[in-house]
C-alpha cells in the first residue's frame, strides 16, 4: 500500500524536501520557486521539531503560535526568500519585515482575516509548521455509514476549519480498487475524506458543472477539478499514477494548470504557498 505523505506524521519535510528537489530538476518553469521551497522545508523542520509538542499546548491555537513564530521562525523565512526567492517576493517580505507588525500579521491570519499575498506568504510560511504539529489528525471515518456521509461532504478542514487547499485520491492497496478522495487543509494540513462526486468549495453535486481539465502529457497524475456554480477550482492528484508524489510539492509544478484553468474564468478554492 502507498505510504502517504501525509500519514507521516512525525516529521513530513525530508520526504517534501526530497520531492522538491526531484521535480525542480523535472521542471524548469517551476524551478526557481522548487528551489524556494526546498529551503523552506528547512526553517520549517526545525521550527516543527523545536515546537512539537508545543511548549504552551494548555493556551491553545494563539499567543503560543504567534510569539513562537515571530521569534523562531520569521527570521529564517526571511533569509530564505532573500536568497532564493524571485525579485518581488523578495522585495515584499523585506518590506514587510521592516514596517508590519508582525505578531499582528500571524494572528490575522490564524483568524483566517484577509490579507495581501506577501502577508500571506510569510505569515503562513511561518505559522503553518506549528498548525501541523499541534492539530490533531483524525483517523479517516470508517467506510459505509452515516460518519462517512457526513465527512464527505465537509468543504472545510474538521480541524481548524480551514479550506481545502488541495486533493488526491489514494491508493487502495487491492488490485482494481481505486482509494478514496481526501482533501488537504491550506492552514494545518489535515487530510479528511471527501466525495469525488462533489465540489471541494461549494459542494455542488451536478455533475454537468464540474469540468475537469488534464494535460496528460507533462502532467498525467494531476487534474483540475472545477466548478461552474462557484467559479472555484481546485487540483487532483491521483496517487495511482504516480507513487511517488508529494501532492503539496507537485502542486508548485503544476502551474500550467493553474494558469490553465483561470483562463477558463476558475478561481483557486485557497492558493497554495507560493500563491499560485
Amino acid at each position: 500500500m502507498q505510504v502517504l505523505e501525509a500519514a507521516v506524521a512525525t516529521n513530513p519535510w525530508p520526504l517534501r524536501r526530497e520531492r522538491a528537489a526531484e521535480l525542480a530538476a523535472r521542471y524548469p518553469h517551476a524551478a526557481e520557486m522548487l528551489r524556494l521551497y526546498q529551503a523552506l522545508t528547512a526553517v520549517q523542520e526545525a521550527a516543527y521539531l523545536a515546537y512539537f509538542p508545543p511548549p504552551l499546548a494548555g493556551e491553545g491555537q494563539g499567543g503560543g503560535i504567534v510569539a513562537f513564530a515571530v521569534e523562531n521562525v520569521v527570521p529564517g523565512v526571511i533569509d530564505v526568500t532573500v536568497e532564493l526567492g524571485p525579485r518581488a517576493l523578495h522585495d515584499g517580505v523585506i518590506a514587510l519585515y521592516a514596517s508590519a507588525n508582525l505578531e499582528e500579521l500571524i494572528q490575522r491570519w490564524l483568524d483566517q482575516e484577509p490579507l495581501n499575498p506577501f502577508e500571506t506568504y510569510l505569515a503562513r510560511a511561518s505559522s503553518s509548521p506549528l498548525l501541523e504539529g499541534i492539530t490533531p489528525h483524525a483517523d479517516p471515518p470508517p467506510i459505509g455509514g452515516r460518519e462517512l456521509e457526513m465527512a464527505g461532504s465537509r468543504t472545510r478542514c474538521p480541524n481548524c476549519a480551514g479550506l481545502p487547499q488541495l486533493s488526491y485520491f489514494a491508493v487502495s492497496g487491492e488490485a482494481l480498487v481505486s482509494g478514496p478522495r481526501y482533501l488537504v487543509c491550506s492552514r494545518c494540513a489535515t487530510n479528511w475524506v471527501f466525495s469525488r462526486m462533489l465540489c471541494a468549495g461549494c459542494g455542488e453535486s451536478n455533475g454537468t458543472k464540474l469540468p475537469i481539465f488534464q494535460e496528460q502529457e507533462r502532467f498525467p497524475h494531476v487534474r483540475v477539478d472545477g466548478c461552474q456554480t462557484c467559479q472555484k477550482y481546485l487540483l487532483t492528484f491521483d496517487l495511482r499514477r504516480d507513487t511517488r508524489a508529494v501532492p503539496v510539492v507537485d502542486e508548485i509544478a503544476a502551474l500550467p494548470l493553474d494558469l490553465y484553468a483561470r483562463d477558463q474564468g476558475l478561481t483557486k478554492i485557497a492558493p497554495n504557498l507560493m500563491g499560485n
